[in-house]
């Protein structure tokens, strides 16, 4: 679902499209939309009677910077299989 928001960069989309595009029931994507939105990883904004859904790349960041910071305690060639791999993507 998050990378689905993410492709929709910078326009959303409403949590009906997206359990309709994922096939999930829409009571239990309003859960998980709600456990993203928590944890800073996505925002919500009403347009009419649509909740329209965006990845919050800033959450993201932060989240992936939090995560990686200390991976390495101090020995940098143990992350550098994973900075390699990010490094074409970003």
């Amino acid at each position: 679902m998050f990378r689905l928001l993410v492709r929709h960069e910078p326009d959303g989309m409403a949590a009906g499209e997206i359990a309709r595009q994922l096939d999930v029931p829409q009571n239990t994507m309003s859960a998980h939309l709600g456990i993203l939105a928590r944890a800073g990883l996505i925002r919500s904004e009403r347009h009419s009677r649509s909740i329209i859904y965006r990845a919050d790349l800033d959450g993201l960041r932060a989240l992936t910077l939090f995560l990686v910071k200390d991976c390495c305690a101090g020995n940098a060639e143990l992350c550098a299989p994973l900075i390699a791999e990010l490094a074409p993507c970003c």
